[in-house]
């Protein structure tokens, strides 16, 4: 499943109420980029839970087409093609970061032969791999966070304000991330920061589906 495109049709979603967006119409292709932008509270987290299949829409359909069989691939399968960071998302944290990853493992393999130990040093944390997680600085869980995202097997990569409490060397980690390791994956980055989505090939504003 690394040919995915992601349709969206007439899709909305309401609480109470409130449209959070309505009539989005959009086509997200394989191996491109894409920032969904908008003002703080504006819906780009409600869109990525959507589309993540973590919320239901009110109206619509988002549908999940593997291109290289011609086919519709199932909504209750899609989550095998998928990988998320997110604020939102909470972490176990009386785990040490080598036991996250091993969990991680059993639902998500990660890409090539990679191990657990290379994965910890490409973020910079070689010698917290025994720390438990509930000892690290927030800068540290959130490059935990992008790297089960990052790193798994999966054609379709979502984030969520992906650098949040990322410093200025985290930040480059997250760009040399999105550039060594996501060239063939569809990525769909939620923010209004540009320096997380300058790479991305197209922008959709949700205020547009008010």
């Amino acid at each position: 499943m690394n040919n995915i495109s992601i349709v969206i049709n007439s899709a909305g979603k309401r609480f109470n109420r409130e449209w959070i967006f309505r009539n989005l119409q959009y086509e997200f292709l394989p191996g491109n980029s894409y920032g969904i932008v908008g003002f703080n509270g504006s819906g780009k987290s409600t869109l990525l839970q959507c589309i993540a299949g973590s919320m239901l829409l009110n109206e619509g359909t988002i549908s999940y087409h593997n291109n290289s069989t011609n086919s519709t691939i199932a909504n209750e399968a899609i989550f095998k093609a998928i990988s998320i960071c997110a604020p939102y998302l909470e972490m176990v944290e009386e785990m040490t970061s080598i036991e996250f990853f091993k969990l991680h493992q059993q639902f998500k393999p990660f890409i090539g032969d990679i191990s657990i130990q290379e994965i910890l040093n490409i973020i910079g944390l070689e010698k917290a791999g025994n720390k438990q997680i509930r000892h690290f600085s927030s800068g540290m869980k959130q490059r935990l966070k992008l790297a089960q995202a990052i790193f798994s097997d999966t054609p379709i990569l979502l984030l969520d304000e992906p650098c949040t409490n990322l410093d200025k060397e985290g930040y480059q980690l997250y760009n040399r991330l999105i550039n060594d390791y996501c060239n063939n994956k569809l990525v769909i980055i939620c923010s209004n920061e540009e320096a997380e989505i300058e790479f991305c090939s197209e922008r959709l504003n949700i205020v547009d589906y008010k």
